[in-house]
């Protein structure tokens, strides 16, 4: 028998029943749609996270602090300190493969000013931090090398910080009090916004760094230290170049271990990637499973309907129909059946997907190769569970099957 031919009364077959054909698809359709769904969301908060990493800067370049172990317990991040201002001060002097590089001193504390208080982070920095981090400003100027050296107390304000304390109002030249410390504002950052961890970028006043260090943190140490590698070929040499001139400041022998870590953008973003891979690849699994179901409630519907048209199989055998012919016959049903909830459900999918962007916010990122591979799953779901009962059909014996009743 043709392919054409085969399809035409598989189609035949199943339009006889629709509201059966319909259900018993139902397992398929949903696994499809499932599927495509779940790695499409996967993979886009794949691309928000590194869209996020990207947004943190150029070429970004971050050295934390270590942590300390006290008898084999970890005492946390940043629990083994040992970056200074000087540290920053001599890789930008001596380092050849970065174009900037910004200590962090973190601070914070309650801010009054404007229309009431808030309290927020503040974090001092050198002026060449917003071209690392790609930050530009919305109002005002920042702060120069001038103030870093004379420890004004200048702050830039973040977005979330302004809509708190000066909603209705241009906060430049206005005096807020940190800590019992006035600070003039001259000028204020644009949006950021969150994180993929849910951080708000947007909720810090920036100051210079030796103001924040002296007047704020009043601490020997500071957060870390931001620098921007020169090309995003030149990260990994720029990296193994902060490792060695911070390694010779801290006085460290060979051997002996880092009291720093140093990563690059490219390192960042390969973990946060690899986390959500997995859980992409999770997502899909378990959505896979629901297409194995659906192939299973195929193969029960098959083989209740070679028992319903055992008479039908006999008079076929009986007038020259091989066993073959009634093999492919119900095997096509099967994968017919399949496919068409395949189909179903990549629409479903489509349809789902773009009602979670618009309602829920949520990114999905629908791959044609995850529909290609979806859809090619649902047939094969349809040949691998409608073998069976069509091997079935072919093996009845035609004159039992046609005293069948």
């Amino acid at each position: 028998m043709k392919v054409r031919n085969l399809v035409r009364i598989a189609f035949k077959s199943l339009t006889k029943n629709r509201m059966r054909s319909l259900l018993t698809s139902l397992g398929v359709i949903i696994g499809v749609g499932a599927v495509i769904v779940m790695v499409g969301i996967g993979s886009g908060a794949q691309a928000d996270v590194e869209a996020q990493i990207r947004s943190l800067g150029a070429n970004l370049i971050v050295i934390f602090p270590m942590h300390r172990r006290v008898g084999g317990v970890s005492q946390g991040a940043g629990s083994r300190n040992m970056l200074t201002l000087a540290d920053a001060t001599k890789l930008k002097e001596q380092a050849l493969l970065v174009t900037a590089v910004s200590p962090l001193v973190r601070s914070g504390g309650q801010i009054i000013g404007g229309v009431g208080n808030w309290n927020t982070s503040v974090e001092g920095v050198d002026p060449s931090y917003i071209d690392i981090r790609s930050w530009p400003l919305a109002t005002g100027e920042f702060f120069g090398d001038r103030e870093v050296r004379a420890k004004s107390k200048v702050a830039v304000l973040g977005q979330t910080v302004l809509e708190n304390l000066f909603p209705d109002s241009d906060p430049i030249g206005e005096t807020i009090r940190i800590r019992n410390t006035p600070f003039r504002v001259i000028g204020t950052l644009t949006e950021k916004g969150q994180t993929s961890w849910g951080h708000d970028q947007d909720d810090v006043i920036l100051a210079p760094s030796t103001t924040v260090f002296y007047r704020l943190a009043g601490g020997r140490y500071i957060s870390r230290i931001y620098a921007s590698a020169s090309s995003p070929e030149e990260s990994a040499a720029a990296q193994e170049e902060l490792t060695l001139l911070l390694r010779e400041a801290h006085r460290l022998h060979p051997g002996e271990e880092d009291d720093f870590r140093v990563r690059n953008q490219a390192e960042i973003m390969e973990t946060a990637s690899e986390t959500s891979r997995v859980m992409t690849l999770l997502l899909g699994s378990v959505a896979g499973v629901s297409l194995i179901v659906g192939g299973i409630g195929i193969m029960n519907i098959m083989l209740v309907s070679v028992t319903e048209r055992t008479r039908e199989i006999g008079i076929r055998l009986a007038v020259g129909a091989r066993s073959k012919d009634v093999l492919r016959q119900f095997l096509t049903e099967a994968v017919v059946l399949s496919l068409v909830g395949g189909i179903i459900g990549i629409i479903l999918a489509f349809v789902v997907s773009s009602l979670l962007s618009k309602y829920a916010g949520m990114t999905t990122l629908i791959d044609p190769l995850v529909i290609a591979i979806a859809f090619g799953f649902s047939g094969a779901v349809g040949v691998f569970f409608g073998y069976y009962p069509a091997r079935k059909a072919a093996r009845l014996n035609p004159i039992d099957a046609l005293r069948h009743e």
